[in-house]
């Protein structure tokens, strides 16, 4: 995809990004004369063979980046042309190797870790937020579009893309064509940045970036929260949240912010959140689901889970840590054999007697299907208990009914069971916030 035609498709949703959409695509396109990888050790874990690569991806500012490049390949599996790439921070480590082992096997398929997202410590320590929140202000500062850290990070997960194809080539004679790519959190983000400028990359599974459409999101959730969130510190405390009042601040984030770029959103997406999860309004999903096109699109919140997406008991112990890794297998398995998703469509309404009503359709019978529902004193349910209830399901068909409140606020979706390949899978509805009085519900 050319910067020519990344542009124009910007163009048509009348949005600030003219500028935005050539400087992310004309950084991804640069040449970069430092890139190369080489072998630096092979090993089989858990039932897995191992590449070890380290991929020198770009040099960015004057800094090299470097990262451990980990392919997991199951001994019993044949490679085809899709690889699932996982891109994470830190090194390649046994506990890395084993999650990455760990999916490879759930997958039946190879499985790529891409780490060193983003190469850190920089600038005097800064990593994670902070460091992102650096180069934005370096940025406003120099006017260097090259400056924001999202830019390099993408590029990093396009040149392991060009690694692997070269690699497969010539230890596999194998033409690898696909990428499934994942990652959690900035390097969710980091996934919706790559999706937008390559064209290999064949289905998405961003997990705890719940965040698109950043203009309504601040505002959003300074609605619900009563004040930003402290895990977004990093950007507020420099200034650049609330965006300020400047067109290269607005240009900025227009540049890092995937809802820009959602017409380009066309391959399958599963979107992975917890629904206690710090960082986001309880409902964020809803200012942008709509807008993501296609009827490829999932839906997967795990319940009573923060930011790390494990699953909080109500006496304080760790549930179920798999649920997400689960969701995430079940769907890239589905895109790798061409078996298809269930489809599932919703739609939040009022009943005739004033109560909420969640109607929902499905083209398959899940093994269950559940309502979660949590309450608050407000619009901030972060601290709040999700609790299930199972519900009816009739002639593929589901009608849920929940009390309007008298005082105080409620929250509630559907999650519906499935298995792939005995692999177990949540696929959710959109959730609903309701108070006494609401407005016109998202459908």
């Amino acid at each position: 995809m050319n910067t020519t035609q990344l542009t124009s498709a910007v163009l048509a949703f009348g949005c600030f990004t003219t500028f935005a959409k050539a400087d992310l695509a004309s950084y991804v396109q640069k040449p970069e004369p430092d890139y190369k990888w080489e072998i630096v050790e092979k090993s089989n874990v858990a039932g897995c063979d191992v590449w070890q690569l380290l991929l020198t991806s770009q040099k960015w500012e004057g800094i090299i980046w470097q990262h451990d490049l980990v392919i997991f390949k199951p001994t019993d599996v044949t490679a085809g042309d899709t690889i699932f790439l996982m891109n994470n921070g830190g090194k390649a480590s046994p506990k890395n190797a084993a999650m990455a082992a760990m999916l490879a096997t759930r997958m039946k398929a190879p499985v790529a870790f891409l780490l060193g997202i983003p190469n850190q410590p920089l600038f005097e320590g800064k990593t994670e937020d902070k460091l992102i929140a650096e180069t934005f202000v370096r940025f406003l500062d120099t006017k260097d579009a090259d400056w924001p850290l999202l830019f390099p990070m993408a590029k990093s997960v396009v040149k392991s893309m060009d690694a692997l194809q070269e690699f497969t080539a010539k230890e596999w004679n194998i033409k690898t064509a696909k990428f499934i790519v994942s990652g959690a959190s900035k390097r969710g983000w980091t996934t919706w940045l790559t999706a937008a400028v390559d064209l290999r990359v064949s289905a998405i599974a961003p997990m705890v970036i719940d965040t698109l459409n950043m203009t309504e999101q601040l505002p959003h959730q300074l609605e619900c929260f009563g004040a930003f969130s402290d895990e977004i510190k990093p950007y507020t405390e420099r200034g650049l949240v609330p965006v300020p009042d400047k067109d290269e601040a607005r240009l900025l984030w227009s540049w890092v912010d995937p809802w820009v770029y959602r017409a380009r959103f066309t391959m399958p997406k599963l979107v992975v959140s917890g629904n206690n999860d710090p960082y986001w309004s309880t409902d964020a999903v809803n200012l942008y689901w709509d807008g993501l096109p296609g009827d490829n699109k999932y839906l997967s919140y795990t319940p009573n889970a923060g930011h790390n997406l494990t699953e909080q008991n109500a006496d304080g112990s760790k549930g179920d840590p798999f649920r997400a890794v689960n969701n995430v297998c079940a769907f890239v398995r589905c895109q790798i054999t061409g078996q298809a998703m269930p489809q599932i469509t919703w739609k939040h309404d009022d009943a005739a007697d004033g109560h909420l009503h969640l109607g929902i359709t499905m083209n398959s019978k899940p093994s269950q299907a559940r309502l979660w529902l949590a309450t608050a004193d407000n619009k901030d349910f972060r601290g709040s208990r999700w609790n299930s209830s199972p519900l009816e399901i009739k002639e593929g068909k589901i009608d849920a009914v929940v009390p309007r409140p008298t005082a105080g606020y409620v929250a509630y979706y559907a999650d519906l069971g499935y298995k792939v390949d005995d692999i177990p899978q949540w696929l959710c509805t959109q959730l609903r916030m309701a108070g006494p009085v609401d407005v016109k519900p998202k459908e």
